[in-house]
This record gives C-alpha cells, sequence and structure tokens, in this order.
C-alpha cells in the first residue's frame, strides 16, 4: 500500500474500539441494530424476492404487509442503535426491543408451523430469540436511574 493510499483510508471514530472492547455484548447489541435496520430497509422494496426465499406467496398484500413489517424493523433497530450509542442507554428500549425480538420469534416460528413459511425461515427466527435473549441479559445489566426526590418545595 502506497503512502497516499493509507492517508486515503478512513480511521476508526475516536474511540470507537475502545467503546466496543470495553463492553462486548453492547458491540453485538449495536451490530444486530444495524442489521436489523438494513434487513428491514431491504424488505420495503425488494418484499417478494424475500419472501420467495423464505418460502412465503408473493401476493401483493403480503408484499405490502412484508415492507411494513420492514418499515418497523428499520424504526425498532434505529431506536435500538439510538440508546446503545448514549453513554447510558435507556432501559425501556433495550427491554421492548428484546421483547419486539422474541415476538418476532415466535410470529416467525407460528408462520412456520402453519406452512405460510419454510423451514429457512427458522434461521431467521432463531437469530430473533438469540437476540431476545441477549437484549434481556443486557436490560438487567443496565444500572437504574437515579432516584428523584421530587419537586423541591
Amino acid at each position: 500500500m502506497t503512502a497516499n493510499q493509507h492517508a486515503s483510508r478512513k480511521p476508526h471514530p475516536p474511540g470507537t474500539v475502545a467503546w466496543a472492547a470495553a463492553d462486548p455484548l453492547r458491540a453485538v447489541l449495536a451490530a444486530i441494530a444495524i442489521i436489523t435496520i438494513l434487513t428491514g430497509a431491504i424488505q420495503v422494496p425488494f418484499g417478494g424476492p424475500v419472501l420467495h426465499i423464505i418460502g412465503a406467496d408473493s401476493t401483493p398484500g403480503t408484499r405490502q404487509l412484508f415492507g411494513t413489517v420492514g418499515m418497523f424493523m428499520v424504526v425498532v433497530g434505529g431506536l435500538l442503535l439510538h440508546t446503545l450509542l448514549n453513554p447510558v442507554p435507556a432501559p425501556e428500549v433495550v427491554l421492548w426491543s428484546g421483547v419486539q425480538k422474541a415476538g418476532a420469534f415466535g410470529a416467525v416460528g407460528i408462520g412456520v408451523l402453519n406452512g405460510v413459511f419454510s423451514p429457512l425461515a427458522l434461521l431467521v427466527a432463531f437469530f430473533d430469540l438469540a437476540t431476545a435473549v441477549l437484549l434481556f441479559i443486557y436490560w438487567r445489566r443496565i444500572p437504574p436511574p437515579p432516584l428523584d426526590a421530587g419537586p423541591a418545595r
């Protein structure tokens, strides 16, 4: 690599590696949040091909619903990433993100049991279940906010 090529490479933002090393679980969850955002964004315009991959019918109705789910994945993934990048993540956001991932596991699992999705979709379901477990573990580690003494009198 020439000196010019080396100079054109962008370095990590200050503290990125240290931030990830300081709390690897938080870093993994941030990466999963990014994956959730990206996969949700893909579902919106490319729902038909994705539905075919997971063995579901691709009709105008299923593509619309799948795109709507993708939009919510972008929102929830973005909210989770946003709070994980804060100095102290909001425990409510981490908790409800875990509930959403657990619900996604259940919904996809039921879809497989009912023949809506192929068993290949279980890969997605178990990824969501593992994510839910990690989110609940992380949620338990977030320190509670300080007690508020109430308004001054």
